[in-house]
């Protein structure tokens, strides 16, 4: 997706992320969040078409200078994701940042479905604004779902490390390791919204585009699109349902050895250090 795509375009992304995201089970209920960073104000994406309620001045839930002058659209609190695709504007709204990155102007539409942004928009918000930053991310999509094999081998304390977490989900399947590189970072339990969570999770997407929050779910960065991002999610679900399932069986598959995966990284020219 480019840097500047047509927010029709991107309202249709969230909502094919939503729907995939719900089939895979990782968005009970009111769970789970999108959201996405454009290098573009506001004329220039068509806001007022689509969110018609401007409110200036709207205080972010913390500064966010590197974003003066972007869009941040959001989910709502409390909205099904798998409702975005049918009803964008009820279940999304828009931030276009001020400069200085402490207030922006929230644009909605009359019939929205919930009160106010996600309540992990801190998360998001902070992510976004470190990313570009340090790269100068012209466009980014980020993502907070709870994939039910990740969390649940979460609970397992012995594997509660990025390492040993790393080795038990890259096992399953070539392709993994392949799609993501570097792993994913293995976060201990920290309470939802909060900014030890924010804090945790704006220094693990530095070096991962995965983090894993124990007890809680993930969150996933892409500079390509919300269904990309979901692409990696699913990639470590599978390595973690087949973990899972191993263990159910009394842990008797071998899986891809160390020695196999070091052949596949060989073949693949894949960056990573983690074999």
């Amino acid at each position: 997706m480019s840097t500047t795509p047509a927010l029709s375009d991107v309202l249709a992304q969230m909502g094919a992320a939503g729907r995939r995201l719900d089939h895979m089970s990782a968005v009970e209920a009111g769970a789970g969040n999108i959201s996405v960073s454009v290098a573009a104000g506001a004329d220039e994406l068509g806001l007022a078409d689509r969110f018609p309620q401007a409110r200036p001045g709207t205080e972010l839930p913390l500064p966010a200078p590197a974003l003066a002058g972007r869009t941040v659209l959001v989910t709502g609190s409390g909205c099904r994701l798998r409702d975005v695709a049918a009803s964008p504007e009820a279940n999304v709204s828009a931030f276009v940042v001020d400069d200085g990155g402490a207030t922006g102007t929230w644009y909605t539409h009359p019939q929205r479905a919930y009160e106010r942004p996600t309540s992990e928009f801190n998360s998001h918000l902070a992510v976004h604004n470190d990313q570009v930053e340090r790269r100068g991310a012209g466009f980014q999509a980020v993502i907070h779902a709870q994939p039910p094999y990740l969390v649940q081998l979460s609970h397992v304390r012995d594997l509660r490390s990025t390492k040993a977490f790393n080795r038990r989900i890259l096992r399953w399947e070539p392709e993994t390791i392949v799609q993501i590189p570097a792993g994913i970072e293995v976060l201990d339990f920290m309470v939802p919204g909060s900014q030890e969570l924010m804090e945790n999770s704006v220094r693990a997407l530095r070096d991962h585009v995965i983090v894993l929050w124990s007890k809680h779910g993930i969150m996933v960065r892409s500079d390509a699109s919300p269904l990309a991002a979901v692409d990696k999610v699913e990639y470590a679900e599978t390595g973690a349902m087949y973990e899972v399932r191993d263990m159910m069986a009394g842990g008797l598959g071998e899986g891809v050895t160390d020695a196999e995966l070091r052949a596949v990284v060989e073949a693949f020219d894949v960056p990573t250090d983690l074999f």
